[in-house]
């Protein structure tokens, strides 16, 4: 493997974890209704985003602009791959560790975001309540709430890097 992809994907996994982590903690911080608000998962979101512009971006340069597209996702999904572990790790030590009546509450949170949400599109009660009992039995915090996360997250990553890859990868040179 190319140690320029190497690197950049090493260097930008850990800043990509490093605020995940600086959110989730800001967010546990100050008001825990933030993990469940729409707009500030857009807004966490839109960072990583731009994080992975930037990094396919810098490492192209940095490979003089001969970029494949296998070399543009491996960096992408070296990069996400560490920041996802690192900020589900400390997720899991917040909340399963530190302070798991944090994780209750952020659970009762949900519930009530989902069920205002629900109620307002007339979801009848049946759905309502078996949405309600499902949120109930799997914590999104919980070892295995977090594990589920992990994975979706990973996926998400996956399909988001392949996207990337196929916009930043080199243009293949045309012989006449």
């Amino acid at each position: 493997m190319n140690e320029i992809i190497k690197k950049n994907g090493i260097n930008y996994g850990i800043i990509s974890g490093v605020i995940g982590v600086l959110a989730t903690a800001i967010m546990y911080a100050v008001d825990l209704s933030l993990f469940v608000n729409m707009w500030v998962g857009f807004g966490i979101l839109m960072v990583y985003i731009i994080i992975g512009c930037m990094l396919l971006s810098k490492t192209k340069k940095e490979l003089n602009g001969v970029f494949s597209f296998k070399e543009a996702f491996t960096t992408y999904f070296i990069s996400a791959l560490i920041g996802i572990v690192l900020s589900t790790l400390f997720s899991f030590l917040l909340f399963n560790v530190i302070d798991t009546d944090a994780r209750e509450k952020v659970s009762e949170l949900l519930i009530k975001s989902q069920v205002e949400m629900l109620e307002k599109f007339n979801t009848p009660a049946s759905k309502i309540n078996e949405t309600v009992a499902k949120l109930e039995e799997n914590s999104q915090f919980s070892g295995k709430g977090l594990f589920w996360g992990f994975l979706q997250s990973l996926v998400g990553s996956i399909i988001f890097g392949l996207i990337l890859a196929a916009i930043f990868k080199s243009k293949p040179a045309y012989k006449d």
